[in-house]
């Protein structure tokens, strides 16, 4: 059987989506070589899509609260779009369509798909996380699984490679929890552990206070501390992707290490603007990220720190590549 030929209106409508939602992201895909890119900014679209769907968004800004009720039918019904994705089903909704592309010529394993969603029901059910390891569970279902998804999308399925992609992902998300923090708050999210809230004294229910901030500043900055050895791990994985891909990557990375740099440096302001990078700033994270995707592939790189949180290894027979993951975390 033929594959499709591509919809030039699924590919605009992923880069008007990446354009709106991520100036950031957007920038760093520019470097993909051109199919790279068109998968990459549809996966895009659809994570951007069932994110909008559950915050009641658009486009990533001014989310607002929505009834329980309400955002368990909207989960329902995006866990219903997406193994109709997989069942081969036509998709009415464009985000869903250019999902189905993405699945079909990378095999997306349906078991990310849905990991990816059951970061949102976390959101859904006002999941509380106590400890570190928790919070970086929600990171891990809101990003970590963007980076392995991301990581096929660039024509790799190794898992030692897997394991660098997903540490990336937990670094964004590290960071952009530090970032947001007040913003969160303020519509009844909290993904800082309540272990950190209680060492500090900052009742829950007050996070966003202005009285709370010098001390929501020294958690912005634990954060941002652990994302740092994330980031680093992420840096090894570079050698095995394509020059472009490697390069793209590299460069997000430097937006949003230097995103959570501007936070611990902002201290206690950090939440009077939402913080982001000028354009002088992201200029400057492409050279740094060519540099890095060229340096990559001269260092011997250690094997991944032990004491890091580990991802879940899929079940042998979810997807191609998945039994090779699973030999690999026996034998580790």
């Amino acid at each position: 059987m033929s594959t499709p030929a591509p919809d030039p209106a699924l590919r605009e409508h992923a880069e008007q989506s990446i354009a709106v939602g991520s100036k950031s992201f957007a920038a760093a895909a520019k470097l993909f070589d051109e199919r790279t890119r068109r998968s990459a900014v549809m996966l895009y679209a659809w994570c951007r899509h069932c994110d909008d769907v559950i915050d009641g968004q658009q486009a990533g800004h001014d989310a607002v609260s929505i009834s329980a009720e309400e955002a368990q039918r909207r989960l329902a019904l995006l866990q219903a779009q997406t193994r109709a994705v997989y069942a081969g089903e036509p998709a009415g909704e464009p985000a869903f369509a250019a999902f189905a592309e993405v699945v079909r010529e990378h095999g997306i394993p349906e078991h990310n798909a849905m990991e990816h969603l059951a970061g949102f029901e976390m959101d859904v059910v006002d999941r509380r996380y106590h400890t570190q390891d928790d919070t970086l569970q929600y990171c891990y279902h809101v990003a970590g699984v963007v980076g392995l998804m991301m990581a096929r999308v660039m024509g790799t399925d190794d898992p030692r490679t897997l394991d660098r992609a997903c540490d990336l992902g937990l670094a964004f998300q590290l960071t952009n929890i530090a970032r947001d923090i007040v913003e969160d708050a303020r519509i009844g999210r909290c993904y800082l552990p309540a272990q950190w809230l209680d060492e500090l004294n900052i009742p829950l229910q007050a996070l966003a206070a202005p009285e709370h901030r010098p001390a929501v500043a020294v958690l912005a900055q634990r954060l941002v501390n652990l994302a740092e050895p994330y980031y680093a791990s992420a840096q090894a994985g570079l050698a095995a992707l394509p020059w472009r891909s490697a390069w793209a990557v590299a460069t997000a990375a430097a937006v949003y290490r230097q995103i959570g740099v501007k936070v611990v440096a902002a201290g206690s302001h950090a939440w009077d603007a939402r913080i982001s990078t000028s354009k002088a700033e992201k200029l400057a994270a492409v050279s740094q990220g060519g540099w890095r995707a060229v340096s990559a592939r001269w260092r011997q790189w250690p094997q991944r720190p032990a004491q890091l949180w580990s991802r879940p290894r899929p079940p042998c027979a979810a997807a191609p590549g998945a039994v090779r993951e699973a030999e690999h975390a026996n034998a580790s």
